[in-house]
């Protein structure tokens, strides 16, 4: 997965390398001529020998900390860089990912991958280019020279060495899916706080605060669980490791003294052997911290990677002809993965042309704004096709289908900045005179009486608009796009009846040749449409007029008698199956 950035920072990191490998060497040779000085200049009495040798210790300390600052230099511009790479390039997959893809991953998920995952990530290569490399080299480079001091003494060495390597592999074995775990509870946290923030006017309304402080409570006390469980296996064996070095030490300075009331070895040869343990135990030490640090790497990785690797949005290649405006659904089916397994939508049929307006309407849960998502190419259906000017959606370019369309979702979703800004998202080269239309034509007259109208700045999700302000703007956005097809999936629900009628005489009585397609639950809104389609557990189960499918469709009856009931309406108003509308 992160080969492309090796390669992309081959280089420096090398470069880096070298640095730790250099540095390395000369904190081995540290030792060696302290142990000189020792040897042939203090006891001897040879103070020109102990200048010699003392102006050499300092050479190499000075070189070994030129090196060390190079390294560090290059190890913080390298790991920064490439976390900033891994989140732009997680940032641009989330982005194209299908639709299948963002409902396996929950958004809270998304977020704590993007950002501590990443974190964990960079963290690891700034380690490695640091401090990481220099313990196996220093490590093993105590090794070798204690070995050349005094070969017996170094047995001592290997069984310690021996007995570390054992309890790093049983930490690392133990860790990984208890850090796989933590990284999981994390998720939690975030996506409750997440789901609290998006509806907290909700949750004011409701008054479940209690609720919501109880389910935080136990997805951060599930974080700390498993933190504490995660981190369990460390504390144990980092205090071993500490211990079996500490011994060994002992054991060292025991012997090492044995030796040279034997006159088998020199004071400085034993000072040596025992800093050259000591590196060795801060090394096993910073081996123990990197495969700690490589198990949390570890799992943030495979997560890192199952968001690289997930199915991306449907092929952008094919035909990129603009849009006329005929769209056909052809005995359309079509399942939710990962859903019910029941169709959302089956054997639906139904065709509109440029300057027609169709209206698809049915009980919640019919399907309905599923035929939004598939004519957007959010999904591909599953029988069936879907004509764009008589071709396969299919073999069209994803871009050029979702430029020839212009939605207003149910939801209307708006952004931080100003109104302007929000307006622009349909035509970023809108001119102000088009933008001032569009919002004309979306009654959303209310922006001239703004503070600062059109230079209004709209907090995030347009908080300080009601429901039906944010609506208008989201279909004024929609209008500045002009483009050949207008999808508006119940996008007047939070208007009123005298609003919505002349938002109708807008998009209705200018006609032209765009293509209207209506979602709505209102018979009221529908009733005006050239043709109305009415769907019921994803099936059609009627189309015509409005005067049509009260004369024959039960459903559409059913629902135009429940909204005239509750406007109050007499019920002898409705006409009945087989009457005249």
């Amino acid at each position: 997965m992160y080969g492309r950035y090796f390669h992309r920072y081959k280089w420096p990191f090398l470069v880096a390398v070298a640095c730790v490998a250099c540095e390395a060497l000369c904190d081995l040779l540290g030792p060696t001529l302290a142990a000189r000085v020792l040897n042939l200049g203090i006891l001897p009495g040879q103070m020109a020998a102990v200048l010699h040798w003392g102006a050499l210790m300092l050479l190499v300390t000075g070189v070994g900390a030129g090196f060390a600052v190079t390294r560090n230099i290059l190890a913080s511009r390298v790991s920064q860089r490439l976390g900033a790479d891994l989140r732009y390039d997680l940032f641009g997959r989330i982005m194209s990912l299908s639709e299948a893809g963002a409902d396996r991953i929950e958004t809270g998920s998304l977020i704590t991958r993007m950002t501590n995952d990443t974190s964990q990530v960079t963290q690891f290569v700034n380690g490695i280019m640091r401090i990481f490399l220099k313990a196996p080299i220093t490590g093993v480079g105590s090794i070798v020279l204690a070995s050349i001091l005094n070969f017996r003494l170094s047995l001592i060495i290997y069984a310690v060495v021996l007995i570390t390597g054992g309890l790093v592999a049983m930490s690392m074995r133990l860790s990984y899916p208890r850090f796989a775990q933590y990284q999981q509870a994390m998720d939690k946290v975030n996506t409750t706080v997440q789901e609290y923030l998006t509806g907290v006017r909700l949750v004011k309304a409701f008054g479940t605060y209690d609720e919501e402080t109880r389910r935080f409570g136990a997805a951060n006390g599930n974080l700390m669980d498993k933190g504490i469980r995660s981190q369990r296996v460390i504390i144990i064996t980092s205090p071993l490791i500490t211990l079996v070095v500490g011994l060994g030490t002992v054991v060292a300075i025991y012997a090492g003294g044995g030796l040279f009331l034997d006159g088998r070895t020199q004071p400085g040869d034993i000072s040596a052997f025992v800093t050259y343990m000591l590196q060795m135990l801060a090394s096993l030490m910073m081996l123990t911290n990197v495969f700690n640090t490589f198990v949390r790497t570890r799992a943030s990785s495979a997560r890192i990677a199952e968001v690289l690797a997930c199915e991306q949005d449907v092929a952008p290649a094919g035909d990129d002809t603009p849009l006329r405006g005929v769209v056909e659904f052809r005995h359309v089916t079509f399942t939710y993965p990962g859903g019910s397994g029941v169709p959302a939508l089956r054997d639906v049929s139904v065709a509109v042309g440029p300057g027609d307006h169709l209206a698809v309407i049915g009980p919640t849960g019919a399907g309905k704004s599923t035929l939004c998502w598939l004519l957007l190419r959010f999904y591909d259906v599953d029988g069936g096709q879907i004509l764009l000017d008589g071709k396969d959606i299919r073999e069209r370019s994803v871009e050029a289908v979702r430029a020839g369309i212009a939605l207003v979702p149910q939801k209307a979703m708006l952004f931080s900045g100003t109104v302007a800004e929000n307006i622009r998202w349909g035509d970023p080269d809108a001119p102000e005179l088009a933008i001032r239309e569009a919002a004309a034509r979306a009654q959303a007259g209310f922006v001239e009486e703004l503070p600062d109208g059109f230079a209004h700045v709209l907090g995030a999700g347009a908080v300080n608009l009601s429901g039906g302000q944010r609506q208008r703007l989201s279909i004024a956005r929609a209008l500045v796009r002009d483009a050949p097809i207008l999808v508006l999936d119940d996008a007047t629900s939070a208007l009123d009846a005298i609003t919505e009628a002349k938002l109708r005489g807008e998009l209705w009585g200018a006609r032209g040749d765009q293509t209207v397609i209506l979602i709505t639950q209102r018979c009221t809104t529908a009733m005006f449409a050239d043709r109305i389609l009415v769907l019921e557990n994803g099936a059609a189960i009627g189309y015509g007029t409005h005067e049509e499918l009260l004369a024959a469709c039960p459903t559409y009856q059913e629902i135009y008698r429940s909204q005239v009931d509750s406007a109050g309406l007499p019920r002898d108003a409705v006409p009945r199956a087989g009457g005249a509308a």
